[in-house]
């Protein structure tokens, strides 16, 4: 039996046809392999059903977590429906293009964030969205990303939190994890970002001893449009964003390897590691 690979990919933002043309170019290395998708795929309802579908059609499983531009509600969406009612209407979107019932281990995650990631001199939330402010440097969420019926984004994170925790504490406690969230679940991913004000639309600190309570194999992100593999008490971080055409066209350049040949990323088994026995399965929490 070949055991399947696990591979990530993140901020996919087809609305642009430079990253459509990326996508359109992703597959699978062998028939059984997975593909992690996490999170800021686009912000149309159409677009993440398009570029979902398709990769489906290739992966014999595709794993989805919604970023923060996926909950975006724009005056002229199709689809106007805002916070908690978007987000249930995007996973059955996805259910939709593949019905079969998730079972255990790789476990998609949303949980938002809480303003509790904070620059350097922030000592509350409060401090840290007005230095965002006075930078310059404020999320698009503030304007786009809607909580309702929760009244506010931390409370919401505060919500997907517990209940992800409860999911999360009635797993096997034998199995190890692959944690997979768009936001990352630790602050250290946050101290490269060039304006660091930034780190308040970053995740949440209630998350940041997951991978280790959990049991995580490794731990998948994006968001941060800097991909990279990290280390945290010995567990790997794989970052594995695509990001917008200028940054992924830099990086090319840079470092004289094309995009394609960078993404998807592979998760499990790790480069130069043994497959994990059983192969990976899922758990949607």
């Amino acid at each position: 039996m070949t055991l399947p690979t696990l591979w990530a990919v993140s901020d996919l933002h087809v609305r642009h046809a430079d990253n459509r043309a990326v996508v359109e170019g992703l597959r699978p290395r062998s028939a059984a392999d997975w593909l992690i998708v996490a999170g800021d795929v686009g912000e149309r309802v159409e677009d993440v059903a398009w570029a979902l579908g398709l990769l489906r059609e290739r992966f014999t499983r595709v794993l989805w977590v919604p970023g923060n531009h996926e909950l975006w509600t724009r005056s002229k969406d199709p689809v106007p429906l805002r916070g908690e009612a978007r987000y249930r209407h995007l996973v059955e979107t996805c259910r939709g293009l593949d019905g079969r019932a998730a079972r255990a281990v790789v476990a998609p995650l949303f949980l938002l964030y809480d303003y509790s990631v904070l620059a350097a001199g922030a000592r509350t939330p409060d401090e840290g969205l007005a230095a965002a402010y006075r930078a310059g440097v404020v999320c698009t969420d503030e304007y786009l990303l809607h909580p309702d019926p929760h009244p506010s984004r931390p409370a919401w994170c505060a919500a997907r939190v517990a209940e992800t925790g409860r999911r999360l504490d009635a797993l096997d406690p034998k199995l190890p994890t692959v944690l997979v969230n768009h936001w990352p679940l630790t602050p250290l991913p946050t101290r490269v970002l060039r304006h660091q004000e930034f780190s308040i639309w970053c995740g949440t600190t209630a998350t940041a001893d997951w991978h280790v309570r959990y049991r995580a194999a490794a731990v998948v992100y994006g968001h941060l449009h800097i991909p990279r593999v990290t280390f945290e008490d010995g567990v790997r971080f794989v970052e594995a964003s695509l990001g917008y055409p200028r940054e992924w066209r830099a990086r090319e350049e840079r470092f004289g390897t094309p995009v394609s040949a960078l993404l998807p990323r592979q998760v499990l088994p790790a480069p130069g590691g043994r497959p994990a026995r059983g192969g990976p399965a899922a758990v949607r929490t």
